[in-house]
């Protein structure tokens, strides 16, 4: 991975404060999200632009705001899809029971949290862990895209249904979609995506083990060639 531009003493302008961030009309908060996120110039910067930011309802009810966990330097980027109780509690992607499983998944491979880039397409927990909605989607979305270009990753691998949606399209399940990789552009950085299923799925049926270890071989059999 090339080295990271870091401008010194250079801050993300983070827009101001919406005073009633659910009266926020969505393409207001999607264009201040664009600003917000592309004005970071480092992963740093990224994560206060996202703390400061006060345009997506989500936040609200949130405890945290999840960010990126690892090394963006790997060329490796775990994806998941939002954080739930644990993870909003802690304050940083996979804890809890779904986190230790995670970290047998990599750890089987040669990985480890923090050798990969971990996060989530949305850093904030919806209440009730509810799936978001389209313009909660939106509005995230130039964060994850900033994140993307700034960690510069020559593979993803994505965890569920919810972030193969997200970047692959469509509305399939994530038994359609896993276990191929697919070439995708995103966040202006072209990379190497494959999907397979979250640890939470393989806590709720053990038998789907089989298919990730699948999905994980190859992801291992591609990592070592980059």
């Amino acid at each position: 991975a090339t080295p990271k531009r870091i401008a010194p003493a250079a801050r993300a302008a983070a827009p101001p404060p919406a005073s009633a961030p659910v009266s926020v009309p969505d393409e207001q908060a999607v264009a201040s999200a664009r600003f917000a996120a592309e004005s970071a110039r480092s992963l740093d910067e990224l994560r206060t632009a996202l703390e400061a930011f006060n345009g997506c309802n989500l936040k609200n009810g949130a405890r945290n705001t999840v960010f990126a966990s690892g090394n963006p330097a790997s060329g490796i980027m775990v994806i998941g899809p939002m954080p739930n109780a644990d993870d909003d509690r802690d304050g940083i992607p996979f804890s809890g029971r779904q986190g230790q499983l995670l970290d047998r998944m990599l750890g089987a491979i040669g990985l480890s949290r923090d050798g990969v880039l971990l996060t989530n397409v949305i850093p904030w927990r919806p209440p009730g862990n509810r799936m978001p909605s389209q313009a909660e989607m939106d509005i995230c979305r130039p964060f994850l895209e900033r994140q993307v270009a700034l960690a510069e990753p020559k593979l993803l691998l994505l965890l569920g249904n919810f972030p193969a949606r997200f970047f692959f399209g469509g509305n399939g399940t994530i038994h359609s979609m896993r276990g191929e990789f697919r070439e995708i552009a995103f966040g202006g950085i072209s990379c190497s995506a494959i999907a397979t299923l979250h640890p939470q799925e393989l806590l709720a049926a053990p038998a789907n083990k089989a298919l990730a270890w699948q999905d994980l071989l190859m992801f291992k059999m591609r990592s070592h060639g980059h």
